[in-house]
């Protein structure tokens, strides 16, 4: 069983069609844990009312994206865990079950793959292409991440981790990943195909405040980890330039 967690909060323009790229699975065993942040616009109100779809529902406050993908990790019942956010997308019906398969070797920890941006209005007008490539711990260095929500793990991971620190408002999930990719041995399948969607417009990106925040927690995650400094930083934000000329297969 895979678990799939959703982290919403005033998206009641986008839910639906989140909602809907997960029950269009096939060949799969799904949990959707769904975790509302007491939405205010109709969100919560349309979740309730098809809660019973859901392995998981809740809608209270949080603390933040991070905090509220916590609670969704901790009701998860699958072996395995990702994230499908409230404006993203599955890029075909058969991603989880792809996803499944690689993780039928015991000593896979960590699956990802490629994803395309799209428009806010027209999800088939692609943005970026982020092709993520083969994992190498040399590119960690270098820049290198695979796209979040293409990424899933095994709970223990995450268990072992203690979870997303919450004292990342931005950079928890670049934080985490140079946690669990820097470490000796820990195995991880790149599937090279587009798996998720991703509506431009995240909370990194949505103004100038955030995005030089994102860079001081990006560079505080690098240090924290060992992992690089000021040039990591750099190139990580060099390469996503390519991203927009490059065409998914």
């Amino acid at each position: 069983m895979i678990s799939v967690v959703t982290a919403t909060w005033n998206c009641r323009h986008t839910i639906a069609d989140c909602i809907a790229s997960v029950q269009a699975q096939r060949e799969v065993a799904v949990d959707h844990v769904v975790i509302d942040g007491a939405s205010t616009d109709g969100t919560r109100e349309w979740l309730a009312a098809r809660a019973g779809e859901f392995g998981t529902f809740s809608s209270e406050p949080d603390d933040g994206i991070y905090d509220a993908l916590n609670r969704g990790i901790a009701g998860a019942r699958g072996e395995v865990v990702g994230f499908l956010h409230a404006d993203d997308l599955f890029a075909h019906d058969r991603v989880l079950a792809r996803v499944a398969e690689a993780f039928e070797d015991p000593a896979v920890q960590g699956v990802y793959g490629d994803l395309c941006y799209v428009e806010q209005q027209d999800t088939s007008r692609v943005v970026r292409y982020w092709q993520a490539g083969a994992f190498s711990r040399a590119k960690l260095a270098r820049g290198w991440m695979p796209p979040h929500p293409t990424l899933y793990l095994r709970r223990s991971c995450y268990e072992r981790l203690g979870g997303f620190d919450i004292g990342y408002r931005i950079a928890a999930d670049y934080h985490s990943i140079l946690r669990l990719f820097s470490e000796p041995g820990f195995r991880v399948v790149y599937l090279p195909e587009v798996l998720v969607n991703m509506r431009v417009g995240g909370a990194s990106n949505r103004s100038l405040r955030n995005i030089v925040r994102k860079s001081r927690e990006d560079y505080r995650a690098l240090r924290e980890t060992g992992v690089g400094g000021a040039g990591t930083l750099a190139l990580k934000n060099l390469g996503k330039v390519g991203q927009f000329f490059r065409r998914a297969g």
